[in-house]
């Protein structure tokens, strides 16, 4: 198996029902500062990654702008948030840095407003038109 599904495992294994309970607590306390969040704003905008698609036979970054990463979840934790919220989210194409590899915005939304979401992502990818511009792979 992989280091980092190792390390998954043996980190599970140390977790006690305290500990999944405080995570609850820790969540809904994140849920509930979007809640209060989207009382003001219509949606939340975001990176899908800290760093561009790197080399395949990269693990992955141990490094990024010259912080140390202490696990390998560090170079794409800013999709934790909405993966934690249980909001509704979708990542749409951002474009291509100067080596050409691609970059995308995650844009959450408030509860129940997936549909909202969508016409959202929608609009953008008609106004960037970022797949028409680049057809991935499996199109072109």
């Amino acid at each position: 198996m992989k280091p980092e599904a190792i390390w998954e495992i043996e980190n599970g294994l140390r977790i006690s029902g305290a500990d999944v309970y405080q995570a609850s607590v820790q969540r809904s306390k994140w849920y509930e500062a979007l809640r209060k969040l989207f009382q003001r704003y219509d949606y939340l905008v975001l990176p899908t990654a800290q760093v561009f698609p790197f080399d395949a036979t990269l693990h992955w970054p141990s490094e990024i702008a010259g912080r140390a990463m202490d696990t390998y979840h560090r170079w794409m934790e800013v999709v934790v948030g909405g993966t934690l919220s249980g909001l509704p989210v979708i990542n749409v194409p951002a474009g291509f840095n100067a080596a050409g590899l691609p970059m995308g915005l995650q844009v959450m939304g408030p509860a129940q407003a997936d549909l909202a979401v969508l016409q959202l992502a929608h609009a953008y990818e008609q106004a960037t038109r970022w797949v028409q511009k680049r057809l991935p792979a499996l199109i072109a």
